[in-house]
């Protein structure tokens, strides 16, 4: 039977999709929402059949808003199309890299902004003024781009992460969304030479100098566009939304200081509010999924925010708890598509910034004048969190 939820619009869904998800989970957990032209997945059972049967409910969706923001990256590939992309990038992102050289990288980067956003004072914004810059100067080290800054990364990133949730079909996004198609294409065409010429450790450098036959140029552009979103928004969302958390509980955050317990306050941070809300999948062959009958070429709108607060598999879902015992959340995606840069996100959130920010900052807490906002559905994360110390 299909379900439809016509009441449900993307301006609520974006302020606060959570009562949203949690009814659809009791009522009708797989339900076609006209306002997103899709089914949304909403329990983590559900979640877990679609990215564990990647033959029936296909990555590769047809009309994709993000190979139109994009290009057709690796992320909407299935295998065995897709295990050759993911094969590219090496061992650039594995955790052994990440230890080895990365996180020195990070260490020296939080030291820069960190600098920056406590010379703006008390009152300053900690997603747009650290969380932010950090977030993509990170990525620029590890990507190569040598001939671009953290801001053209942050205007790249956002401005093609609006394309990709442009359910509305907004022209001014998919604007600004081209625009930054246009000059991440430029720059990697400038690096490109430079590169074979004199490589590095670099994703570009690798990427440039592996020569895998099976990856054409346009692959690469792709990837590296999907790595370019995904790359910063996760680690900026994560980074804030868990400092907001743990500065609403200082109970937690005593405990958390005293135990070291940053790692589990990461996890249970991008599980709470995940950074990647939804993700599409389109399926192969009519099947039913969740009680709903799905017919051939249906799109489908996976939700991992509301799998992760689904309460068949998580007590009080939506507490946030350090405490919580461990279940796998599904955060980082499942399958073949477990997200390539989770070492990168949990090294630089969890083992660099999260850990210091605290130590150099013990009188940390939110400004009580200015309240802390968050929003999103398709990516979820703090839209201001403004702090005083």
């Amino acid at each position: 039977m299909t379900t439809t939820s016509a009441e449900i619009t993307l301006e609520e869904l974006s302020r606060d999709p959570f009562p949203v998800c949690a009814r659809l989970r009791r009522e009708h957990p797989v339900s076609y929402v006209p306002a997103a032209g899709r089914y949304f997945v909403t329990r983590y059972r559900d979640v877990r059949t679609v990215d564990d049967d990647p033959d029936t409910f296909s990555a590769n969706e047809t009309g994709s808003l993000m190979k139109r923001a994009m290009g057709h990256s690796m992320l909407r590939m299935d295998d065995p199309e897709h295990a050759v992309q993911r094969r590219s990038y090496g061992n650039v992102l594995k955790p052994k890299a990440v230890k080895q050289i990365w996180s020195h990288r990070f260490a020296e980067n939080f030291e820069r902004f960190f600098a920056e956003f406590t010379a703006k004072g008390p009152g300053a914004c900690l997603v747009r003024d650290f969380a932010a810059p950090y977030a993509a100067e990170n990525l620029r080290a590890v990507l190569g781009f040598r001939n671009a800054d953290h801001t053209d990364l942050l205007r790249w990133s956002q401005t093609m992460i609006d394309g990709t949730g442009n359910y509305a079909d907004d022209a001014r996004i998919w604007a600004l969304a081209r625009r930054s198609y246009e000059e991440v294409d430029a720059a990697l065409d400038e690096l490109i030479t430079e590169f074979r010429r004199t490589g590095d450790e670099s994703l570009i450098s690798h990427l440039v100098n592996a020569g895998s036959p099976e990856v054409r140029i346009e692959d690469t552009r792709a990837n590296l566009k999907m790595t370019i979103g995904g790359g910063i928004n996760e680690p900026r969302d994560a980074l804030s939304t868990t400092v907001w958390a743990l500065l609403e509980r200082p109970g937690q955050l005593a405990a958390v200081r005293e135990q070291g317990l940053w790692r589990e306050a990461f996890e249970e941070s991008v599980r709470w509010a995940a950074p990647i809300g939804m993700y599409p999948r389109q399926t192969t062959r009519e099947v039913e999924l969740g009680g709903t009958r799905l017919p051939s070429g249906a799109k489908l709108g996976v939700l991992a925010l509301s799998a992760n607060r689904d309460e068949e598999v998580f007590e009080r879902p939506d507490e946030y708890d350090v405490f919580r015992p461990k279940t796998p959340h599904l955060a980082f995606g499942g399958g073949a598509h477990f997200c390539a840069g989770a070492w990168l996100a949990r090294t630089q959130v969890a083992e660099i910034a999260l850990p210091r920010l605290f130590e150099r900052l013990p009188g940390l807490r939110l400004d009580p004048d200015r309240p802390a906002r968050a929003a999103g559905w398709v990516f979820r994360g703090m839209t201001a969190l403004p702090v005083r110390w």
